[in-house]
């Protein structure tokens, strides 16, 4: 597929996944769950059995069948490692929270709410199912929980192991080179303030980032970095030179090759373009942090996670933002507090780049709106007191 005009950021989220699935993964590897978050894994995880395998008791207090008739004699006492006795009708047994609910019993009445007297039980009467989790509620025996190609959080684990798994098999991160370009960068002159960004972008997403030495914005050597970089790495992401300038030589490489896209409708990051060099995924950044930043996390993510979607959260948005005169949707970074969402770089924010007109180009220039707590997307104008939808910068990055 090759496309020379920009597309929109969700237009260019969908060919990435495309090119994300007709890729193989390198080679598999089992770790524990203690090394899982970010890892994406090689096959589906169901569940081998029920998940409890037996009704337990959610708090601690008596377990009974509800259709038992009060008052009901306490026959014993049962904590989670114990095995449940039997439970005759009209019997009762004290339970520790998470303890197994013998046969019988369906319901447990809580300590607090309980009148005893002389190990006789009474009040008030319950439903079945009170204060009982029952077998299979965690997990049904045969119950695909994970996806093959699913990445991996912390959060799962604690799932993996209450399923009884100790390990899972995973893909093998992939080595991501970062290329930065740029004669000022590469002489030493100003430093390269995108590559170590990326590395640890890259590594929240699960894989190894590489970083080559900065190259010039000479055409020959910019083609020789890439082409260099695409033969030693599964995936490229290259910073500088993706505008239409004389020394944006990136551009002018990727352009002799198979181009998924060229630009997205999007401001801050708008150069960002993805191509295929050698069969390697290249995807090449705009130079400066902000539109850098911007577009590996709106975009570039994608690939690199197999994931689409970008949760958000609701704010008040505290000034009123215009829009220069594009027809694109821009990113605004704002810093939240207390349910309230404030443009950084606006007048009013800690921040002054901009009064009333959003400002992408200087919003992009300036390293300190990375102190912006998330984005709000946006093709119109904001007003102060609007609701908005903030995509924070902790669930993309």
């Amino acid at each position: 597929m090759t496309s020379s005009t920009s597309v929109s950021r969700t237009v260019a989220v969908e060919r990435l996944l495309d090119l994300r699935t007709s890729r193989d993964y390198p080679s598999t590897e089992t770790v524990d769950l203690a090394r899982i978050a970010g890892r994406v894994l090689a096959e589906s995880v169901t569940a081998p059995t029920d998940v409890p395998q037996h009704d337990r008791a959610t708090m601690d207090g008596f377990a009974f069948a509800a259709g038992d008739d009060y008052p009901l004699t306490v026959v014993g006492e049962v904590f989670p490692e114990d095995p449940p006795p039997t439970l005759e009708r009209g019997d009762a047994v004290a339970v520790a929270t998470g303890a197994l609910l013998p046969e019988r019993a369906d319901a447990v009445l809580m300590q607090e709410a309980a009148s005893l007297e002389d190990g006789r039980l009474s009040w008030p009467s319950l439903s079945p199912g009170t204060n009982v989790y029952p077998a299979g509620a965690t997990a049904a025996a045969g119950e695909r929980l994970f996806t093959g190609g699913q990445r991996l959080a912390a959060r799962h684990a604690a799932l993996l192991r209450d399923v009884g798994l100790e390990r899972v098999t995973v893909h093998r991160p992939l080595e991501v080179g970062i290329l930065a370009t740029g004669t000022e960068i590469h002489e030493g002159r100003q430093p390269d303030r995108d590559s170590e960004l990326l590395c640890n972008l890259v590594r929240q997403w699960g894989h190894g980032p590489v970083v080559s030495d900065p190259v010039p914005d000479e055409e020959a050597a910019v083609r020789e970095g890439i082409r260099a970089a695409v033969r030693d790495h599964d995936i490229v992401v290259t910073t500088g030179g993706t505008s239409v300038g004389s020394a944006d030589h990136v551009i002018r490489v990727l352009r002799d090759h198979d181009v998924l896209f060229r630009g997205v409708d999007l401001r801050p990051g708008r150069p960002v373009t993805v191509a295929t060099v050698d069969g390697t995924p290249v995807c090449a950044l705009p130079g400066k942090p902000v539109a850098a930043h911007t577009a590996a996390t709106l975009v570039v993510r994608s690939l690199l996670t197999g994931r689409n979607r970008l949760p958000t959260v609701a704010a008040e948005f505290t000034a009123r933002v215009t829009l220069p005169d594009d027809d694109v949707t821009f990113a605004i970074p704002v810093s939240l507090e207390d349910d309230r969402a404030t443009p950084l770089g606006h007048a009013t924010s800690s921040l002054s780049l901009y009064d009333e007109r959003f400002a992408p180009g200087r919003v992009a220039s300036s390293t300190r709106v990375t102190l912006a707590d998330g984005v709000v997307l946006t093709r119109n104008a904001i007003d102060a007191g609007e609701q908005v939808r903030v995509v924070p910068y902790e669930v993309v990055a």
